[in-house]
């Protein structure tokens, strides 16, 4: 089953919203947010047939804390997550949300960070594939030496993100060890 099938099954609903950056859909399942993605980025589902509904209150959450984000008054999300994706993605995508706003890492810190120092490769293309942009902080992986490499929303994208976060808080590099990340249920 490919991940949009996925998506259409599980999903209860999705929204359209506008950001400084663009248009991004999300998406949510009964257990929380499943998707955000920016309009024309790598691996978006597109229309997904699932109900549109702006009322519903997580997505409304969810877009709330968006704006307070780009606003520069919110530095953390607190959303229920359903990251739909394999266990080995899972790992990384849970890995990422231990990097606090301000702070970058590189794709062999974070591979060594989940136990696998020999993936970086496999672990760069799990990062590309994080449904829940933003939110799960992907642009924050960045290249050997703090290069700005791939991003799926564009490297555009990531350097406004990473930009903005330099407002938030001083930016520093944060080593990423399997003793401070969580554990997967």
């Amino acid at each position: 089953m490919s991940t949009r099938d996925t998506l259409a099954t599980a999903c209860t609903a999705q929204a359209l919203i506008d950001t400084p950056l663009g248009r991004v859909r999300l998406t949510r399942t009964a257990r929380g947010l499943a998707g955000l993605w920016f309009e024309g980025q790598k691996h978006h589902p597109r229309e997904l047939p699932v109900p549109h509904d702006g009322d519903d209150p997580l997505l409304r959450e969810a877009a709330t804390q968006l704006q307070r984000y780009f606003a520069g008054t919110l530095t953390r999300f607190d959303l229920p997550l359903d990251l739909l994706g394999t266990p080995f993605q899972r790992a990384v995508w849970q890995a990422l949300l231990r990097i606090p706003a301000g702070r970058t890492c590189s794709y062999g810190e974070l591979a060594q960070a989940i136990g696998k120092p020999a993936a970086a490769r496999a672990v760069g293309a799990a990062v590309g594939r994080n449904p829940v942009s933003v939110v799960v902080p992907c642009h924050r992986v960045v290249g050997t030496g703090g290069a700005l490499t791939g991003y799926a929303g564009g490297v555009e994208r990531k350097r406004a993100l990473l930009e903005l976060e330099k407002k938030l808080e001083a930016p520093r590099a944060l080593t990423l060890t399997p003793g401070n990340l969580p554990q997967l249920a």
